[in-house]
């Protein structure tokens, strides 16, 4: 197991959904305990998520980390401090699903986007209330959906999206469409942003395949368990102990793994 070193300023990334957030509910009370002690410490806790800037906006005033900036859509964007400017406008969301709507009818047919859901679509798929999913069709970088089809067909969509310049990753419940950026990109320029004069130790915790990257680019990364999901292979750090998985799932095992770590 790592040790934090006292020499290194604290940063910690996270995901939300079946991490920081719980599953079923979205509630994250059981992680307050861990979260008061990052306020305390004044340690910046970076959210990233495949949420879209208005879904995390709130989600991050409400945890207390405001000043912090966050990644959305899956490292596609990234969300600036409350008060700081936001990242310029984009049209990638449009051009995203002007290609997705060119591609073989064969496969497109599995694929249901959240654009092809709707508000309606989307509450059924996610749960959220109508409020909330309205937020989540505000997107402008990425676009995810559910697949219905078989792995195969699966395959060969993603290939061919990734012929078009499209690149395609699995979450906990979503696939999601993209032109690129990832969680792991956006942590290491904002880990530098912030902590310009020193080399600060990266914290991540995720719970889903799409967290990989991330994970394995931090200097301590936590798994935490989420028996709804696809799962986390197991990753080469784990073998040194830089990477554990938590007992616990969702909210309850990013508190656990975080105030073991702090109090380590």
């Amino acid at each position: 197991m790592t040790d934090l070193p006292p020499d290194r300023p604290l940063i910690v990334f996270t995901d939300l959904d079946g991490t920081l957030l719980d599953h079923e509910t979205y509630a994250f009370a059981a992680a307050e305990p861990a979260l008061a002690l990052l306020r305390e410490r004044a340690v910046p806790l970076i959210l990233a998520s495949s949420k879209t800037a208005a879904e995390i906006a709130p989600i991050r005033s409400e945890l207390g980390f405001g000043d912090c900036p966050a990644i959305v859509e899956n490292g596609a964007g990234v969300l600036a401090p409350e008060g700081g400017e936001a990242e310029a406008a984009a049209d990638d969301y449009q051009r995203l699903r002007a290609i997705v709507a060119t591609a073989p009818a064969d496969l497109r047919r599995h694929f249901s986007g959240f654009s092809d859901m709707g508000v309606q679509g989307i509450t059924a798929a996610t749960g959220l209330p109508a409020d909330a999913a309205r937020l989540a069709a505000t997107r402008r970088f990425s676009e995810p959906g559910l697949w219905s089809g078989g792995a195969d067909e699966r395959a060969r969509f993603v290939a061919w999206l990734e012929r078009h310049g499209v690149h395609a990753r699995s979450g906990g419940r979503f696939l999601t469409l993209s032109f690129g950026g990832t969680k792991a990109g956006r942590m290491e320029a904002i880990a530098s942003r912030i902590f310009p004069d020193a080399r600060p130790f990266i914290v991540a915790l995720g719970d889903a395949p799409n967290d990989v990257e991330m994970l394995e680019a931090a200097d301590r990364a936590f798994i935490v368990a989420n028996p709804h999901g696809t799962g986390v292979p197991r990753l080469s750090g784990e073998d040194d102990g830089t990477v554990t998985r938590t007992a616990d799932p969702g909210p309850s095992g990013w508190n656990g793994a975080l105030l073991g770590l702090l109090s380590g």
